[in-house]
């Protein structure tokens, strides 16, 4: 889970992530996010325990010391550096959603999307399209695919949408896709 660490400016950024939180617990999905108690983060790591369910936190040890990460996880991991931070998400996430969030968000994301163009994982990427906050990136998605930048199967690789349980429906259905030559 790749989300803000801030809450944004509307509530329903807050509602999103708790109602996602929920979903997951509901389908019996353990949570592996970046560990902060802080954002968009916390609510959804908050809605998930409140619910029994499990949460795994992966923190590398420079924002532990900054008092960020949220102290009653199921389990947490602190990673010595960011990048170890983000092999261990890799390795102990059977699927990557991203939620409104900053630069960090987004880096991350099309880190583990490029990852699965490039085949090093099978796993679903996807989008929680919070009250339309991703439609300006997968417009350039799709732009960046018509000028023959991105394959048109690599942008549909993106699962985008709108609802939780609809997310995670298309998350239990994906297959990847298989490309036999990148050019």
């Amino acid at each position: 889970m790749y989300c803000g660490s801030s809450l944004g400016k509307a509530d329903v950024y807050k509602e999103a992530a708790a109602a996602l939180g929920r979903e997951l617990v509901r389908r019996g999905v353990e949570l592996v996010y970046g560990g902060a108690k802080v954002g968009l983060m916390g609510v959804i790591a908050d809605a998930m325990l409140n619910e029994g369910g499990t949460v795994i936190g992966v923190m590398p040890e420079s924002l532990m010391k900054k008092e960020i990460a949220h102290e009653g996880l199921t389990e947490l991991h602190v990673t010595s550096t960011m990048h170890e931070r983000k092999t261990l998400m890799a390795e102990l996430g059977d699927g990557f959603v991203a939620m409104p969030g900053g630069a960090g968000t987004l880096e991350e994301l099309f880190e583990v999307w490029t990852w699965g163009q490039l085949r090093f994982h099978n796993k679903p990427c996807g989008l929680l399209n919070v009250s339309g906050y991703f439609d300006h990136l997968v417009r350039f998605l799709q732009h960046s695919a018509d000028e023959a930048f991105v394959r048109q199967t690599h942008v549909d690789m993106l699962i985008v949408e709108e609802n939780p349980g609809r997310l995670l429906d298309r998350f239990e259905s994906y297959k990847a896709p298989v490309v036999e030559k990148w050019i």
